[in-house]
Formats: structure tokens, C-alpha cells, sequence
């Protein structure tokens, strides 16, 4: 009972660390001048980079607990959630999550190599990886939704 409840309690907190963590990024993103020198977006991209690192921490930790719960047999079970047409909601949800974050991800990780090695980087596409952002911090509302209404039995299959 202690464990379920401490899994659900980290589940539940990572969804907000989430939230509060792409949302960030996608405001740190959008403060980038890419006409400025890169010594003068020094403190926005380590904005950028610290609130990336803790959205990926964020993921992971929803990602551990979720299939924990899910098929750790610390909750309801593999097969309830597989019938359940919201818990479908809340991983198409997380799918197109993971596929929008493929192009931020990506150009984060060569941003933090180039600035590793003194070199310079592109921040011309600093405002679309931001709306991207926006758009995985609406999924994680969604995917918010979906739980509180799989916890209520709402559609339950």
C-alpha cells in the first residue's frame, strides 16, 4: 500500500516538474537573440539547458513510474489500463510528445557539443523549438487530464 501510494505521489509531482520544465524551456528559448553575440545569450541558454536537463529528469521519472504502475503490478494491472480508452488518450499523448521532442532534443544536444568544444551555434530555430515546447507542455496537460479520469472511472472500458 506505501509503495503504490509513493509511486503514484512521484508520478503525479513528476507530471507537474514536467509542466513547469518544457514550459520553461520554451520561455528560455524564446528570450535567445540569435542576431546576438553568443557571450550575450551565455546566461539565456544556460536557462535553456537547465530547464531541458530537468524536463529530461521530469520524463524519466514519468516514464519509470508509469510502467511501474502500470505493469509493476503495483496498481490495477496491464490488462485494466489496456482497455481503458483514456490511458490510450495518455499514451498517444506521450508518443507524439516523444515525436516532438525528437528535433529539440537533437539540436540541444549539438548546442551543448558545440558550446563544449568553444564553437558556435545556430539559434535560428530557437522560436520554433519554443511553439514545439508549448505544444509538449499541452500534451502534458492532456496527459493530466487522462489520469485524473482514469482515476475516476471515467470511460472506463
Amino acid at each position: 500500500m506505501l509503495a503504490r501510494w509513493c509511486l503514484a505521489a512521484i508520478h503525479l509531482l513528476a507530471f507537474g516538474f514536467a509542466f513547469a520544465s518544457v514550459f520553461g524551456r520554451a520561455r528560455a528559448l524564446r528570450q535567445l537573440d540569435p542576431a546576438s553575440s553568443l557571450s550575450a545569450n551565455s546566461a539565456r541558454l544556460k536557462h535553456v539547458f537547465r530547464a531541458d536537463a530537468m524536463w529530461g529528469l521530469a520524463a524519466l521519472v514519468l516514464l519509470v513510474t508509469g510502467v511501474m504502475r502500470a505493469f509493476g503490478g503495483f496498481e490495477k494491472g496491464g490488462a485494466y489500463y489496456l482497455h481503458e480508452p483514456l490511458f490510450h488518450l495518455k499514451m498517444t499523448a506521450l508518443v507524439v510528445i516523444l515525436l516532438i521532442e525528437i528535433a529539440p532534443m537533437m539540436a540541444l544536444i549539438r548546442w551543448r557539443a558545440a558550446l563544449g568544444r568553444g564553437g558556435a551555434i545556430d539559434l535560428g530555430k530557437a522560436r520554433r523549438y519554443a511553439a514545439m515546447s508549448d505544444a509538449e507542455a499541452g500534451l502534458v496537460i492532456v496527459m493530466v487530464i487522462a489520469a485524473t479520469g482514469m482515476a475516476r472511472g471515467i470511460w472506463a472500458g
